[in-house]
């Protein structure tokens, strides 16, 4: 007995989502494939500068993210706790990155509302403006930095869920001892070094954007980007700052096409699987090497 037309129907709709799916992600692969020439999308690593073993890994689009939102509160003064607050609300609100849809008008990487006075789309889907008024926001709340995570971030954000922010805590506590330079070499990314036509000078406006002008690089030639932090402290130990700037440079690796990191007596390069390793004695000594300066490279 035949079947009938209906169900005939149904599994030839069936079958031509199941086609249409698999054409889908056969795409999705392609376009992967084009963009990142063959290559597994460059991955980031946080790990704790403990000794619990502690990490995080995450793509190279949300460390970029990340590094900016740490730049932006840095750069207003805000304490480490701050930046940990901001980045946990960024993870749950949109994974760190900077999604252009959301709840009603919601947009952006902390989900901000143009017609809840957030600014306008354009503005905030900025990362660099949203972070800032994020901060400006937190800065408002009584007490901030001893209020639970979850407390803090709701006050800001008027979520509907705002216990999810607690899930996101231990990540962005790592994320924030690294891009705050508390922690020395434990961020790490997998770069992309080929050659890109802005070279130093995208660096240049990357580091005004992020974080304004208290970060002045030194005029430079050719590929390399020379940004001066203070002097070491009186233990030796090179300057939080610099590490700060180290890790967001190795951060925006794969945007800004940099190839090699250098300080504090070490060096990242984007073909080092994303570790940091000493510099050899002899070039200790070196331009970056003792602690004064943030050595940038960019691809050829």
């Amino acid at each position: 007995m035949p079947a009938p037309p209906t169900l005939v129907r149904r599994g030839r709709l069936l079958r031509l989502g199941a086609a249409a799916a698999v054409l889908l992600a056969v795409a999705g692969y392609v376009a992967v494939q084009y963009v990142y020439g063959g290559k597994p999308e460059p991955t980031c690593t946080v790990v704790s500068g403990k000794a619990d073993g502690a990490s995080y890994t995450f793509t190279a689009e949300q460390a970029e993210n990340a590094a900016t939102v740490a730049a932006a509160g840095t750069s207003r003064g805000m304490p480490e706790r701050a930046v940990a607050i901001a980045l946990a609300t960024a993870l749950q609100e949109s994974g760190l990155r900077n999604i252009t849809h959301g709840d009603r008008d919601s947009l952006g990487l902390f989900q901000q509302r143009p017609s809840q006075g957030w600014g306008d789309a354009r503005q905030i889907m900025d990362p660099a403006y949203s972070a800032a008024r994020f901060y400006e926001h937190l800065a408002e709340v009584p007490g901030y930095s001893r209020l639970p995570l979850t407390v803090a971030a709701q006050r800001v954000q008027r979520s509907g869920y705002p216990q999810a922010y607690a899930k996101h805590e231990p990540d962005a506590a790592l994320l924030a001892a690294a891009l705050t330079g508390r922690a020395p070499a434990t961020f790490g990314c997998e770069g992309r070094p080929d050659a890109d036509p802005g070279g130093p000078a995208r660096v240049r406006a990357a580091l005004a954007r992020d974080f304004g002008r208290e970060v002045r690089p030194r005029d430079g030639r050719g590929r390399t980007v020379t940004v001066p932090v203070p002097a070491p402290v009186a233990d030796g130990r090179p300057p939080q700052r610099g590490w700060e700037l180290a890790h967001w440079a190795v951060a925006q690796a794969s945007a800004l096409h940099i190839e090699r990191v250098s300080y504090g007596g070490r060096e990242w390069h984007a073909e080092s699987a994303g570790t940091w390793r000493k510099v050899r004695a002899a070039r200790a000594s070196g331009p970056g090497a003792a602690g004064d300066q943030v050595r940038i490279v960019t691809g050829q």
